[in-house]
């Protein structure tokens, strides 16, 4: 049935999957009849019963669970077809940054650059606290609720970088391309780490238009780190987690600029986004409409006369 997995898993690999489990604040203590233990976390329930020699994964993350944070807690564990991790592969614990964006096409609103650093011991917690490339997740409460539980992880250092539309809209006539100003906007992010976790080697972020944009800039920021960049870099847990970052900061952005405004901010850069610049602008004139918007997008033409 969907939302439930049972496992053939022997009592070694149970301790293991047990310890590993307690240690993370996300898993707590639960009671099942006839288990050897029962633990509860964010939309997942897991109990081993010795007899039969299964372990039952049952929730609506338990999906979830099985493909991700199961084959990393216990590595040799027969799962029921688990697949691998979003994107093939196993899920990299190298100490490393991960670095995403968002905002860079929506019209209203900033745009904003986060980063993670993630490690062997805080991986498994990444992934426990549900992290995933904030795309796949429609509500926004859950998105924030998901990057309040990384802050709070010991170990995990994170940055976060929110360039206003004021400043995004002076930046983008100074360098004149959004593809650079996105680098300035990533390598500030790794300076920022750099500083913080100073022995980690390397960083990895989506793959940009021009991979050598980023490059230079990150050297013109002085940071000696390999950089990686890939394609569905959200793949990766720690730019999953830096992904759930920066959503959430552009989603309380959004929320409090419109409650501000006194008027409709939507995403997205579709026909509904004009008409609610045009009602921004009669409420507030045209001279505002940098405040809320990036102005280099073609809808201001079509909205300013």
């Amino acid at each position: 049935m969907p939302g439930q997995y049972s496992i053939e898993m022997t009592r070694e690999e149970a301790r293991a999957l047990h310890a590993k489990l307690a240690a993370l604040r996300s898993f707590t203590a639960g009671e099942r009849d006839y288990a050897d233990f029962c633990l509860e976390g964010d939309g997942v329930n897991v109990a081993y019963y010795p007899k039969r020699g299964r372990l039952l994964v049952q929730g609506k993350n338990a999906e979830e669970f099985v493909n991700e944070l199961l084959p990393l807690a216990v590595p040799t564990t027969r799962g029921a077809a688990a697949p691998k991790p979003a994107g093939g592969g196993k899920t990299d614990t190298r100490p490393h940054f991960g670095i995403d964006e968002s905002g860079k096409g929506d019209y209203f609103g900033p745009l904003v650059i986060a980063g993670v650093y993630s490690n062997e011991e805080t991986a498994p917690q990444l992934l426990a606290a549900g992290c995933r490339d904030s795309k796949l997740i429609s509500d926004d409460d859950r998105i924030h609720a998901i990057a309040e539980k990384v802050k709070r992880i010991p170990g995990v250092a994170w940055e976060i970088v929110c360039i206003g539309p004021k400043r995004y809209n002076e930046l983008y006539a100074e360098f004149k391309n959004l593809n650079r100003l996105l680098a300035w906007g990533h390598s500030r992010v790794m300076a920022a780490l750099h500083e913080q976790v100073p022995d980690c080697p390397r960083a990895l972020s989506d793959q940009f238009a021009n991979p050598r944009v980023l490059q230079q800039a990150l050297h013109k920021m002085g940071v000696p780190i390999q950089l990686e960049q890939r394609t569905k870099g959200e793949s990766d847990i720690a730019v999953a987690a830096a992904s759930i970052l920066a959503r959430d900061r552009f989603v309380q952005w959004m929320r409090e600029a419109a409650a501000a405004a006194n008027c409709e901010l939507p995403l997205g850069c579709a026909p509904h986004v004009e008409k609610a610049a045009r009602k921004f602008i009669l409420q507030h004139g045209a001279q505002r409409l940098g405040d809320v918007a990036k102005l280099h997008f073609k809808v201001t033409a079509r909205v300013v006369k």
